[in-house]
């Protein structure tokens, strides 16, 4: 019985990573990837526009 104690962790983890990995796939995409996309082109045109900002220093 000590190999069946000594597999049940590994099985776990193996069936949770995997319902993990399935969810993720699922998620993707949808009614709701137009909107999840143009907050993440929002996102990244806002990091990009305050990287290209020139800055102005009193002296």
């Amino acid at each position: 019985m000590d190999y069946v104690s000594a597999l049940v962790p590994p099985v776990v983890m193996a069936a949770f990573f995997i319902g993990l990995v399935r969810t993720i796939v699922k998620s993707q995409g949808g009614p709701n990837k137009a909107k999840e996309d143009a907050a993440v082109d929002a996102a990244i045109g806002r990091a990009e526009a305050a990287h290209q900002a020139p800055r102005t220093e009193a002296v």
